[in-house]
């Protein structure tokens, strides 16, 4: 079996990859984010090519470092009305945009990339439906007064395995995209390829 570097410090991802019987090592890609989604807002990008710009570019980032490794770069992107929301700055943003997001439907993308031999040679986007309740202004003080500190580096301000499932109504979608890896699709991949037994 073939070990993947993650370009992520994502300890879900690498959890997931992990509980999959993968072999991964996580080597964070530094880039600059908001200088990278100011750049493509104002060409005009969907949040869907946000999300894949973000995950090619961190895998490219470890993959010039590893250039002999298999690397798997992702990104997730809120999509909501057209705008591509990223992590909460702080706990006035989060408060804002659950309140935005309150009794609505929004998209969570999930993008994977995989470099081989320094070129990309796999990309996946999935995509999850999620629709808010219409939660009382209390409970979500209470939400937010519990779950702050934990979700800020979450982009939805959420995480559906805690206490952010009672935000939710509805959802349509696979679980491992909401947690921001397409992971059935990659391993798809990597058995037909024959980088892992299948």
């Amino acid at each position: 079996m073939r070990p993947i570097l993650l370009a992520s410090s994502s300890a879900i991802r690498a959890t997931l990859l992990r509980n999959a019987g993968l072999q991964v090592s996580t080597h964070p890609a530094r880039i600059d984010e908001e200088t990278v989604r100011t750049a493509l807002a104002a060409e005009g990008a969907t949040p869907r090519d946000l999300a894949d710009t973000l995950a090619e570019m961190k895998a490219e980032r470890v993959a010039s470092r590893h250039p002999e490794a298999l690397v798997l770069g992702c990104d997730q992107v809120l999509a909501f009305q057209g705008e591509a929301f990223g992590k909460p700055a702080d706990a006035a943003g989060l408060r804002a945009q659950l309140l935005a997001l309150r009794g609505q439907t929004h998209q969570l993308l999930s993008a994977a990339v995989v470099f081989e031999d320094g070129r990309p040679v796999w990309r996946h986007v999935g995509q999850a439906r999620l629709t808010m309740r219409n939660f009382s202004d209390d409970w979500l003080e209470g939400y937010l007064s519990r779950n702050a500190a934990d979700v800020m580096d979450s982009v939805g301000g959420y995480k559906l395995e805690s206490e952010g499932i009672r935000l939710f109504s509805q959802i349509e979608g696979d679980y491992f995209t909401i947690l921001g890896l397409p992971l059935l699709p990659l391993l798809n991949w990597l058995g037909l390829r024959g980088s892992i037994p299948a």
